[in-house]
């Protein structure tokens, strides 16, 4: 549903609580996305989670509103003291981030590169004394997607939010993350 719908969006919230559901993510593309994550919030039955991109003022919207965790992509917030913006307001209120690296944005879409950014990511993130972070690297590519978690599992302590991105249809996306996933979990790789 549209984060904005939110009479449509609690409905679907309640429906994925009632079936074992129990975190939620909201996209906020926009001002009435960002608007609505405090109406969301009050009524929802789970955690919700808010996922942001470019705007970093719809991050500190949502923030505000009582988003339980944030997703960002560093990257594309924009200049150093918006990401510091965003660090600081979740520390305040200990919100964590998850840094969610997407391959195709990359100038290289190798299970390195974007391990790299995710370190990158980190760093900037601890240098505003932030470090409450999970991770995700996801690719549209499944054996990228799986390479670049074990990279990550086997250089770091942070916590992996595994999946895979832009996965294509109902049933290639459910067999590519079934596969990318499963397969990551089998191998004990994701929290």
């Amino acid at each position: 549903t549209r984060t904005d719908d939110v009479a449509a969006t609690l409905e679907q919230v309640r429906r994925l609580a009632a079936a074992g559901c129990e975190i939620i993510r909201v996209a906020v593309p926009d001002q009435a996305a960002a608007r609505a994550v405090g109406k969301i919030k009050e009524e929802s039955p789970i955690p919700v989670v808010v996922d942001i991109h470019f705007d970093y003022k719809l991050a500190l919207e949502a923030i505000a509103a009582g988003a339980d965790k944030v997703r960002i992509n560093p990257g594309n917030i924009g200049s150093e003291d918006r990401v510091k913006a965003v660090a600081d307001a979740c520390r305040q209120r200990s919100i964590p981030i998850r840094i969610g690296v997407n391959g195709g944005s990359l100038e290289r879409e190798c299970p390195e590169a974007m391990v790299e950014s995710a370190f990158g990511h980190i760093r900037l993130l601890n240098t505003f004394d932030f470090d409450d972070i999970c991770v995700s690297l996801k690719s549209s590519s499944v054996p990228i997607t799986m390479r670049a978690y074990q990279l990550m599992s086997q250089e770091s302590d942070y916590p992996l939010h595994i999946g895979v991105t832009e996965a294509g249809t109902v049933r290639m996306g459910t067999l590519k993350s079934a596969v990318g996933i499963g397969g990551l979990l089998a191998m004990g790789v994701g929290d």
